[in-house]
């Protein structure tokens, strides 16, 4: 594929699970120079996943914090869909909404972590950026929509980080980093990028970062490990998990560079309830989930018709109600303030 000055294009997949700073990292990748990336387009977060019927969207397979237990999400070269017909058809959807005059073109999925080298297959000139997060923050951040227990979040984290180190060999062109050192230095990310895209980060104003969003996470996880009633079930999934984090650099049970306190396990009286402790977790998930399933079917018909100006206002008094409830329940020290803006 060629853009209209003639170039070959480069196609340019942003990877990294839901709450990984996807976004942030897509948005300011898309004003470097000769790049174009979807906007406006009217679908959440301007991802590519909506604006195609070829392969199903991480919502149709469970959605955030669950999408790669599923077995249809992991997609490679071997896949079915991978017909003549499809690759037309996702390449036709795709091109309707980049800018045809530039030819490095962005898109950014969740799901693109575990279809690596379905997408590779699809776009033979293909880069890929895949970006970690600790799984703390990303599973933390995930929890409030995807109403899921703590640890399937961190299996689930597992799973698909596990899938692309073993599809991380058939790539031609990757380009990895952790959100951690992109927030400690945007800038130095990006020209490393830019370059090995080829091209120049030009002189747009790039979206700032912030770490205060990390330590706000971390710093619950430590709450939620010492002060909380049920620290036993998080020390549990701590103690289980923490030996498979460490081999991708992330720590659970210390503070290291994260900065939270060490979390002392006395490991085998937690690990013989450690599974009605996760019993336990799954039913409240599975409440709060049909809860939220329900209220969704309620409050829908009149979100419809109700005015913006009412809305917004309801949206940020329910959220801080749901804050100020989860803080008393769980962690009461840190949540004593409630902060404005949560990510």
């Amino acid at each position: 594929m060629q853009n209209k000055n003639g170039g070959r294009c480069k196609y340019v997949f942003v990877c990294g699970l839901q709450r990984s700073g996807t976004s942030v990292l897509a948005r300011n990748i898309s004003r470097f120079e000769n790049c174009t990336a979807f906007k406006n387009t009217g679908v959440l977060e301007d991802e590519g996943q909506y604006l195609q019927d070829v392969y199903p969207t991480d919502h149709q397979l469970g959605g955030a914090g669950r999408f790669g237990f599923h077995p249809r999400a992991h997609l490679t070269e071997n896949s079915p869909l991978l017909t003549p017909y499809n690759i037309t058809r996702l390449r036709d959807s795709w091109h309707a909404y980049w800018d045809s005059s530039k030819a490095i073109r962005l898109e950014k999925t969740p799901g693109n972590l575990i279809m690596t080298r379905f997408l590779q297959a699809v776009f033979t000139n293909s880069y890929f950026i895949v970006i970690t997060r600790h799984p703390v923050a990303v599973s933390m951040a995930s929890q409030k929509w995807s109403f899921t227990s703590l640890h399937n979040l961190f299996a689930h984290w597992l799973c698909c980080h596990e899938m692309f180190r073993k599809d991380r060999g058939y790539l031609k062109r990757v380009y990895e980093l952790t959100y951690e050192d992109y927030i400690r230095d945007p800038e130095r990310h990006h020209r490393n990028i830019a370059h090995f895209l080829g091209t120049d980060v030009g002189t747009a104003t790039m979206e700032p970062v912030t770490a205060g969003y990390n330590e706000r996470y971390l710093q619950l996880w430590t709450e939620l490990v010492n002060d909380s009633p049920w620290k036993q079930y998080y020390r549990y999934i701590a103690v289980k998990y923490a030996p498979r984090f460490e081999e991708y650099g992330y720590s659970v049970t210390t503070g290291g560079h994260t900065g939270y306190d060490h979390v002392d396990c006395d490991v085998r009286p937690i690990r013989a309830a450690g599974w009605l402790y996760s019993r336990a977790a799954d039913a409240g998930a599975c409440l709060r989930r049909v809860h939220a399933e329900n209220m969704e079917l309620l409050t829908r018909p009149v979100r419809a018709i109700a005015p913006t100006s009412l809305k917004n206002p309801l949206k940020r008094i329910l959220l801080n109600k749901q804050l100020q409830w989860a803080g008393r329940l769980l962690a009461p020290r840190y949540f004593a303030g409630i902060p404005k803006k949560t990510r």
